[in-house]
């Protein structure tokens, strides 16, 4: 019984040290770069778009900046998903005996990656921004209450999810692939419409929206 309940979590220690690592450079670095943005361009934006939707837009790229840099802990996912699509290519082997063999490969998918971290965060953190707006928050001073974090945060994830949902499978399949026999997203795209069609491109979504869709409300709430 025991290693059949190990068996559902494969791979939960190099997704765990991943997304420990990526929701405090996430959660913990946007706010620091939208101040930075703020006191830089926080003026221009609202003289330009209003100060409701001027601090949406920085909150937007300053996720999306943020999530662009988010490829340095691709290693930690690449190897995730290995661990869950395909342990063979892992077994026997420790992190470091990895890590020393493989070098730079593990970063394979990283500028498909960093194609879909940006646009991504900055639905995460635009999509909650605008629905905080929408629903008034902040006008008065006032915190958000618990209720409109989840609202505005469920909001963000579903438009998270879905606009990187393409590149996703794109880069899954990239990080699936043997160490020895890379093939190239481009490729990987070429088949996929061929053998599948355009709605292979949203495979997973489902599932998605309802498994990762929670944590990341969790993560903003």
């Amino acid at each position: 019984v025991g290693r059949k309940a190990v068996s559902l979590f494969p791979g939960i220690g190099f997704g765990a040290a991943y997304k420990i690592l990526q929701r405090v450079y996430k959660f913990g670095g946007q706010p620091v770069v939208k101040d930075a943005l703020t006191k830089k361009y926080g003026s221009e934006f609202d003289e330009r778009f209003g100060h409701k939707t001027g601090q949406t837009l920085l909150a937007a790229i300053s996720g999306s900046l943020i999530g662009i840099g988010e490829v340095v802990l691709l290693p930690l996912d690449a190897l995730k998903v290995k661990a869950q699509t395909a342990p063979e290519q892992l077994h026997g082997r420790g992190v470091v005996n990895i890590f020393a063999q493989e070098g730079m490969s593990l970063y394979r998918g990283a500028g498909l990656t960093a194609m879909r971290n940006a646009p991504g965060s900055f639905a995460l953190f635009g999509g909650s921004a605008a629905a905080k707006c929408v629903m008034g928050v902040g006008e008065d001073g006032d915190r958000a209450t618990w209720t409109q974090d989840a609202i505005a945060s469920c909001v963000g994830a579903v438009a998270s999810i879905s606009v990187a949902q393409p590149l996703d499978v794109i880069k899954t399949r990239i990080q699936n692939r043997p160490f020895d026999t890379p093939e190239s997203g481009m490729t990987i795209l070429k088949r996929l419409i061929q053998n599948e069609g355009a709605g292979g491109l949203l495979k997973g979504l489902t599932p998605k929206l309802l498994v990762v869709g929670p944590k990341l409300i969790f993560s903003f709430t």
